[in-house]
């Protein structure tokens, strides 16, 4: 299933996604880990439960297969679904179950419990029934899985899984060990409606972790246009009381904008809003991320912009 293409979803998601915002701190929040049973999709399990140890969430940990060569059965959907057996799906309700005992092992933490679910299908679709299904807040991911390309930032499913999702995104880079998020950065262009956004769920992180936030606005020649600075005030309000520094670099390549910042205050988080108006996937899909000193470092959210148009 595929959000951008239902259009009543959408007008859906534009009446209840503010409001789901201002809920989000006083109920539990549902926390999607794919995983496939990777060190990486392990490591990015341990930073979600270190992320959020002070939260009251249920981690839904989802592993999806699609055996490589379809038996007949499948034709008519899994074979555990009609009744018959079906070695695939004990492979992977086991294998979840060893990665729930290895996290509950390491992490024992009352505020915390997990719902296993595997799946016949690709790992799109069952995220998007799975965020309708069970009102998911946040999907936290490896940005590689066991056989990612290194020379890329962010694997297939990754970049997949940020495309069609309606929820925040949260990547994390390979072998990356957990630090707390006192510093983050939020680049943007100032050309979106941050009321259509998940801009709370980084407000939430900061108030969890007493961080500040940085917006980064890399500046045109001819200033902010008039819409441009009606959307940064509108950030502002939305940012609220967080502590927070707004920083505007002279126009040149965001890349070097990003660099030039991380050299004079190390953060521990980038968010950026996924637009049409942004080159967020130039610059984070393709192999020029190797020019990124970002690259490979630091924890990446993605927030989904709600648009019905």
């Amino acid at each position: 299933m595929c959000y951008d293409q239902d259009h009543t979803l959408i007008l859906h998601l534009l009446l209840v996604l503010p409001l789901r915002n201002v809920l989000m701190r006083t109920t539990i929040m549902n926390v999607l880990l794919p995983t496939d049973f990777s060190e990486n999709a392990f490591n990015a399990a341990c930073y979600s439960l270190e992320l959020l140890k002070n939260e009251s969430c249920v981690f839904y940990l989802l592993h999806t297969y699609t055996p490589p060569i379809y038996r007949i059965d499948y034709a008519f959907g899994s074979p555990g679904q009609l009744g018959l057996p079906d070695d695939h799906q004990y492979v992977a309700e086991a294998g979840l179950e060893k990665f729930r005992k290895r996290l509950g092992e390491n992490f024992k933490n009352p505020k915390h419990t997990f719902v296993t679910h595997s799946a016949f299908n690709t790992l799109v679709e069952e995220i998007n029934k799975l965020v309708l299904h069970e009102n998911i807040d946040l999907i936290l991911m490896g940005t590689q899985g066991a056989t990612g390309a290194k020379e890329l930032f962010l694997g297939s499913n990754t970049i997949h899984v940020i495309r069609k999702t309606i929820v925040p995104v949260l990547a994390i880079p390979v072998n990356y060990e957990f630090q707390a998020p006192s510093e983050l950065l939020f680049a943007t262009d100032f050309e979106i409606d941050y009321r259509y956004t998940t801009i709370q769920l980084l407000v939430q992180l900061a108030k969890l972790w007493q961080s500040k936030i940085h917006v980064l606005h890399v500046t045109a020649p001819g200033g902010l246009t008039r819409e441009q600075l009606n959307s940064k005030i509108s950030l502002e309000t939305l940012l609220g009381k967080t502590k927070k520094k707004f920083h505007d670099f002279p126009d040149q390549e965001l890349i070097t904008a990003l660099n030039s910042f991380q050299q004079n205050t190390p953060v521990n988080l980038l968010t950026m809003v996924q637009n049409k108006h942004n080159f967020l996937e130039r610059l984070f899909i393709t192999p020029t991320i190797r020019k990124i000193g970002l690259h490979n470092l630091i924890p990446f959210l993605v927030l989904p912009y709600i648009n019905a148009d």
